[in-house]
């Protein structure tokens, strides 16, 4: 075992090099980056939902004098989504490299029971399926966009709103792994760290 750790890797080079919350950087990235995440999808399917039911929100539009349209919602819909896609892959890398330097607070479960490795691995996974859901629904949107339903005024089946707004469910469950993660196990969150170990805060940071 000793012999395993005196082995050189890139790891441990990293970690001899971590600063604050034991990254090599001030804050974490995948919290900021899961928001934009969360955000963008949501905002996507919002404004297709949007375009949808234009034709029984035109006259409240009309009322209120804004120059809003049908195709306009799908446009914001449509880009959202794929802006969603390409970042949802640097959310899964930047959650894959935390997670490695993550250093949990032991003998500690979540409200649900799970210890900090099983609530890693699940949030882990769960991430992987959601990029590849979010993909699979880009990719979805597109065809509906450019082939299936480009000479339609509604460019979304309802089916594919229905399953972006069981999608949003989903990411609510997942994010709560991920809050746990901090709030609970006070990975990446050097004042979690030091409250554990019986310091005094006032006395010990900056």
């Amino acid at each position: 075992m000793d012999l395993l750790i005196e082995i050189a890797s890139p790891i441990n080079e990293i970690v001899d090099q971590l600063g604050a919350n034991d990254l090599p950087y001030a804050i974490p990235l995948h919290p900021n980056l899961v928001h934009f995440t969360i955000g963008l999808f949501a905002i996507g399917i919002a404004f297709d939902f949007a375009g949808a039911f234009y034709p029984l929100e035109k006259r409240v539009f009309r009322f209120l004098a804004l120059p809003v349209t049908r195709t306009g919602f799908h446009d914001v819909g449509w880009y959202n989504v794929l802006a969603c896609a390409v970042i949802t892959f640097f959310t899964v890398a930047a959650g894959f490299y935390e997670m490695l330097l993550a250093v949990p607070l032991p003998g500690i479960r979540s409200v649900i029971g799970q210890n900090a490795i099983d609530t890693m691995l699940w949030h882990a996974i769960g991430g992987v399926a959601l990029l590849l859901i979010i993909v699979a629904m880009t990719i979805w949107r597109g065809y509906q966009r450019f082939v299936w339903r480009k000479d339609l005024g509604r460019q979304v089946s309802w089916l594919y709103l229905g399953c972006g707004a069981l999608i949003l469910v989903i990411m609510g469950v997942h994010g709560s792994l991920g809050a746990w993660l901090a709030s609970e196990f006070g990975v990446h969150i050097t004042a979690d760290q030091l409250l554990a170990a019986g310091a005094d805060l006032q006395e010990v940071l900056p």
